[in-house]
């Protein structure tokens, strides 16, 4: 089943024009590579086995670091196979900062954290609540607004996002 909902994931992801490509641990640094433009800024992965120790990109950020920054990098709690959207949580280390305001998004995601449909990243959020965290949005592909008038994408958040799964170990 797992791989099912990883390649429905994929397709999902495919459908809202957001790159994705499947690494490895060891493989990891590589495809970051290829998705990030510099200056990058990132916040702690938490994912055994990969971590943005050895990029170019800055941790902890400073303000003036954030709006430099081309590319942001952040792990994604979860993602939703069925609509190809990623729940990020808040931090202390700024991962909503670091997720919205760079041009470029790069969520990182484990492939066992990737769950078939709404219902079960909320069942997974009801947890999360009841252990007192209660920051987390859904983000699905590029923020875009048609309020104005035409569609204009990048406007509340990243005009551009990929998403790098990770394999389980």
């Amino acid at each position: 089943m797992a791989t099912n909902v990883v390649a429905a994931f994929e397709s999902s992801l495919g459908t809202l024009d957001v790159p994705c490509m499947s690494t490895t641990p060891d493989g990891f640094i590589e495809a970051l590579t290829e998705y990030i433009e510099l200056p990058a800024v990132g916040v702690p992965l938490g994912i055994e086995g990969i971590s943005l120790e050895e990029t170019d990109a800055t941790l902890s950020p400073s303000s003036q670091q954030l709006v430099d920054a081309k590319t942001g990098i952040t792990p994604a709690a979860l993602g939703v196979a069925a609509h190809g959207s990623l729940l990020l949580q808040s931090s202390p280390t700024g991962t909503e900062p670091v997720s919205l305001y760079p041009p470029r998004h790069v969520a990182v995601v484990r492939e066992g954290d990737i769950v078939p449909d709404v219902r079960d990243a909320l069942e997974w959020l009801d947890g999360e609540f009841t252990d007192g965290r209660r920051s987390a949005v859904f983000a699905t592909g590029v923020s875009a607004t048609g309020d104005m008038g035409a569609l204009v994408e990048g406007v509340h958040g990243p005009a551009d996002v990929r998403v790098i799964i990770v394999e389980d170990r």
